[in-house]
């Protein structure tokens, strides 16, 4: 799918869920692009309620368990993050607005909200050896630090309810990690 063809059935799938006012949060590469440059994605990624799955026009469920689904609709993929996840349904509540996007306004991830994704997925990649992808999770989060006063210790308990205590001391280690690397790039930035 070209660039063009990609964005018009973005804008056409963003439009029927505002339009159908079907509940949402967009989250993932498009969601951080609202707020740093540079990150490439082709696909779509929401925060969604199972129940309302039927109400996506023309989309198809590939795979779906408890928390997560993904399918294709005509044929951008849609990733899905279901709000039976306390964490999911936290960002969509308290860490998201309105933004606008290829013309239509949209709910979206705030920066924290990004950043509580990421990390809340970065064990679970450690794991199954996506060490790529993991990285790119830990730029983003970086990255997104950057615009965001957050600190770090308002995440961790935010995620405690959902993490075991040693991904939680992990994630303490990156994010020591990542505002150490914060301190270099402001280092040079003088």
């Amino acid at each position: 799918m070209n660039e063009a063809a990609l964005l018009d059935q973005t804008r056409r799938l963003l439009e029927a869920l505002e339009h159908d006012a079907i509940p949402h949060v967009l989250v993932g590469g498009l969601a951080l692009l609202q707020y740093v440059d540079g990150r490439n994605t082709r696909d779509i990624d929401l925060i969604l309620a199972v129940e309302d799955l039927p109400r996506l026009p023309g989309f198809v469920l590939r795979e779906r368990n408890e928390w997560f689904g993904t399918g294709d609709c005509d044929p951008l993929r849609i990733d899905l993050r279901f709000t039976a996840n306390s964490l999911f349904t936290e960002v969509a509540k308290r860490h998201s607005s309105f933004r606008q996007f290829l013309g239509t306004s949209l709910r979206c991830a705030t920066p924290e909200g990004i950043i509580l994704l990421k990390l809340f997925a970065l064990p679970s990649l450690y794991r199954q050896g996506q060490i790529e992808r993991a990285d790119l999770y830990e730029t983003d989060i970086l990255q997104l630090l950057r615009l965001d006063p957050v600190t770090d210790e308002s995440l961790l308990d935010r995620l405690r309810p959902h993490l075991s205590g040693s991904d939680l001391k992990a994630l303490d280690e990156v994010l020591r990690d990542l505002r150490s690397r914060l301190g270099n790039v402001r280092r040079f930035e003088r």
